[in-house]
């Protein structure tokens, strides 16, 4: 068993706002039980996951933590594939709410951990705090959006159609070596999850996640945002061959693809760029760079250099603009946090873990 934890995220903050792959979580169809958590800021809707996760840990139950975009060390869900539950925090901008109630979702009230006739003393600073905090998310889906369209132009330039041809020839081969067809000719099933997010922390990617459900490791170098063309044709074959595939988008552009994570075969096929790297070295590494036409790199030189300067001075403002979005949450939850009752939170974290449990 890997000592990394199955981490994920299920939102991202995009160039058009808040994306969100909640819907993703778990097949409600198989569910067995969904936890829904209903409650304001600093309510314990964290506190409560993080410690059912634990006790399933220690269980020797699979966990799979999803990580909160807007603060990667609090979560904002738990999956456990085995037993085919989940938990998730259904409040906004990731608003879950039940389809199936009673049957499979349960909602859980962590509202009523709050002394609400003591909130009423700090009500004022309460909507105080509250002063601003959209608006530093809308500068933040400003700047990353600027920074999108400059990272779209130099696609377009590179993404010729021998650069194109190129990859998907460097993607059969790897399907031919790595990939091949299982017998019984099922297709594979396909979850989509983020591996990385634009953070208050800067650009964040979970590549312990890779590596707890991956032996092996393919880096793709990928400055200009290549990946895609690469990982469509990988994900597609593997899907065909039979395999369930964890396909992960870029949470800058969500329709593409960032990184394919293929864990029955063991096999994890991750992209890094200049602002992230990996924790420890892959099996293999694929420039993408390298299927660009090299006339088109020559004569596009200075526009790329341009174009991947000014994304990356846009994307470290849209950080700064989460950072005072962050901020303004923290000062928020330390309003809220005296006046919540934690007692009752690990009590319910306890029913809901022996419900999990025995159910």
């Amino acid at each position: 068993m890997s000592e990394h934890k199955v981490q994920y995220f299920l939102g991202a903050n995009a160039p058009d706002g808040f994306y969100s792959l909640y819907p993703e979580l778990i097949d409600l169809e198989r569910a067995r039980a969904v936890y829904i958590l209903k409650g304001g800021p600093g309510c314990g809707k964290s506190t409560l996951m993080r410690r059912v996760g634990e006790r399933m840990e220690q269980a020797g139950l699979e966990t799979e933590y999803i990580l909160c975009s807007g603060d990667p060390d609090s979560l904002d869900g738990l999956v456990l594939p085995q037993l085919e539950v989940a938990i998730v925090d259904g409040t906004a901008p990731h608003v879950v709410e039940a389809k199936y109630p009673a049957v499979v979702e349960r909602y859980v009230n962590l509202g009523q951990s709050y002394d609400a006739a003591g909130l009423q003393d700090i009500r004022e600073e309460i909507i105080g705090a509250m002063d601003g905090y959209p608006a530093c998310y809308q500068r933040a889906y400003r700047c990353l959006g600027a920074a999108e369209r400059l990272r779209e132009d130099m696609r377009a330039a590179l993404l010729t159609d021998a650069a194109g041809e190129k990859l998907a020839r460097r993607a059969r081969g790897i399907l031919a070596r790595e990939l091949r067809p299982r017998s019984g000719g099922q297709k594979g099933r396909v979850k989509q999850r983020f591996l990385g997010a634009v953070t208050h922390k800067g650009v964040l990617c979970l590549y312990d996640t890779a590596f707890a459900q991956c032996s092996r490791v393919y880096e793709l170098a990928d400055r200009d945002g290549l990946a895609h063309e690469l990982l469509i044709h990988l994900l597609a074959g593997a899907v065909e061959g039979g395999y369930d595939a964890v396909a992960c988008p870029d949470p800058m552009a969500p329709s593409r693809l960032a990184h394919l994570l293929v864990p029955q075969r063991g096999l994890a096929f991750v992209s890094t760029a200049g602002e992230t790297a990996l924790p420890r070295p892959a099996d293999r590494r694929i420039h993408l760079d390298g299927a660009a036409e090299g006339d088109v790199l020559r004569r596009d030189r200075p526009r790329l250099r341009f174009a991947r300067k000014v994304s990356a001075a846009l994307m470290g403002e849209a950080v700064a603009s989460l950072s005072q979005a962050k901020a303004m949450h923290d000062r928020l939850e330390a309003l809220y946090n005296p006046y919540v009752d934690f007692d009752l939170v690990e009590e319910t974290a306890r029913q809901i873990g022996d419900e999990i449990l025995n159910g």
